[in-house]
């Protein structure tokens, strides 16, 4: 809407995007192209008012739906911040609505630290390089490649479906999905089950593919510590140094070994990865279990835990005046369930003397692994690899899930990609040189657009 502070969304533009002969009943036939498009457009997410927003690919998006007779809205938050919401499909059998949904914003890249220009969505060594690559351009051009192909085919599936492409994801969804659910929640009337990342990705454990499904997240809770204290001169005794206080919460709060804690989520996933390294998965040989993924450890492996992670640390501005102030920003993790034994614990590492403020705080949340929805993405992965093995994980990081969730959505990740052995696929999310395979595209939109016909 041109002005952001009005309720009526805006309609997009009346240019149309070029379309890719040859391809318009190939649900993976445009998919290559437009990632590529997408990953052009810099959508770099600062975290702050900084950055060029999402407006270009937003417009982008509803041109491509448009296209194929869908129509959609958008909606900004502040100038430039822009989501996209559609309907799709829907034959008047079911009321029961799906929301599929992914972002259009990515982490900010610099050019220097590339081998390729992080925004020229170049094609080499059978990849598509670019920010956005992975997380998560890649699915958006799965989703859209699937919904043209099926919308020019006239395979329109008979459970609605509600498109949302979100601004402001990758700064914790503030200034879009959270935006959508609180001002804008007519948009997803009915709606009762949700997919969007982190998932269906493979890796290998001892030799079989295996796809993990999203099911659930840990909680999110962004923290700013400040200690204050009594400034001086560096050269005397000051027993009130807020430099000191704050240093000590930060080393104990990094320090700190949080136990192991295994939530339904996890107690599938290790179940399967024990059955292939026969044996027993307990809490006590979690660790090992999951050593067993390989690279995707880094992340695994922060999910059978809660984590706190220091990450930024300000005091002072010359070396001999002590200040009055120091802070600290740290990025704490919390499983689902486990919520009270975080923060009790977090206030016995902080200690006196230092005040905690929230930044970004975010409930956890844990879907079943069951139902018709996980049975569709099963069937879906194993009719294109029918040797895999399909299982549910815990995400580390945040998603829009946690706002769609407060709508009462069952959510599920699965964006499939089939990936080579080799590749250290979780080391590329907000990575140098993000890039991903053009076959397991591909093979993502195949997937896709049989799990529609399945939903």
């Amino acid at each position: 809407m041109g002005n952001p502070s009005s309720e009526q969304p805006d309609t997009h533009p009346d240019t149309h995007p070029d379309t890719h002969p040859g391809t318009e009943h190939d649900p993976a036939g445009e998919v290559v192209e437009i990632c590529r498009d997408l990953i052009r457009m810099d959508t770099s997410n600062y975290g702050d008012a900084e950055g060029p927003g999402e407006r270009k690919a937003a417009e982008h998006v509803a041109a491509l739906l448009d296209e194929v007779g869908i129509s959609s809205r958008l909606y900004e938050s502040e100038p430039g911040r822009t989501s996209v919401v559609a309907h799709w499909g829907g034959d008047g059998s079911r009321d029961d609505a799906l929301l599929l949904h992914g972002h259009l914003d990515v982490v900010p890249a610099a050019a220097e630290d590339w081998q390729v220009d992080p925004f020229s969505g170049e094609v080499q060594d059978g990849y598509v390089w670019g920010r956005g690559a992975v997380d998560m351009k890649d699915f958006d051009a799965m989703l859209l490649s699937v919904v043209r192909a099926r919308a020019r085919a006239g395979r329109v599936p008979s459970r609605p479906v509600v498109l949302c492409f979100t601004a402001d994801e990758e700064a914790g969804g503030h200034k879009g999905a959270e935006v959508l659910v609180r001002d804008h929640r007519e948009e997803f009337d009915g709606v009762t089950e949700a997919v969007g990342e982190v998932g269906g990705f493979s890796t290998t454990v001892r030799g079989r593919r295996m796809y993990l499904i999203e099911a659930a997240e840990k909680g999110m809770a962004w923290m700013r510590l400040t200690a204050r204290g009594r400034a001086g001169h560096g050269s005397m005794l000051n027993t009130d140094n807020a430099v000191t206080r704050l240093s000590g919460a930060v080393a104990r709060i990094g320090a700190h070994e949080w136990p192991v804690r295994l939530t339904p989520t996890m107690q599938v996933l290790l179940a399967a990865v024990g059955d292939l390294a026969g044996v027993e998965a307990t809490p006590e040989n979690a660790p090992r279990l999951i050593e067993e993924f390989g690279g995707a450890a880094r992340m695994l492996g922060a999910v059978i835990s809660n984590t706190t992670n220091p990450t930024m640390l300000g005091a002072g501005y010359k070396v001999n005046v002590i200040p009055t102030e120091a802070t600290a920003h740290v990025d704490g993790r919390f499983l689902p369930g486990f919520e009270d034994e975080f923060f009790a614990t977090l206030a016995e590492l902080t200690g006196e003397g230092v005040e905690i403020e929230f930044l970004s705080h975010q409930q956890p949340w844990e879907t079943p692994y069951d139902g018709d929805l996980v049975d569709a993405m099963t069937r879906s992965l194993l009719a294109e690899d029918p040797d895999a093995v399909v299982a549910p994980y815990l995400m580390s990081g945040g998603t829009d899930a946690k706002h769609f969730r407060r709508l009462g959505m069952r959510s599920y990740g699965f964006a499939p990609l089939r990936l080579p052995d080799d590749l250290d696929f979780t080391a590329l999310f907000h990575g140098v040189d993000e890039r991903v395979p053009v076959d397991a595209l591909e093979f993502g939109a195949r997937v896709f657009d049989r799990f529609l016909d399945d939903v």
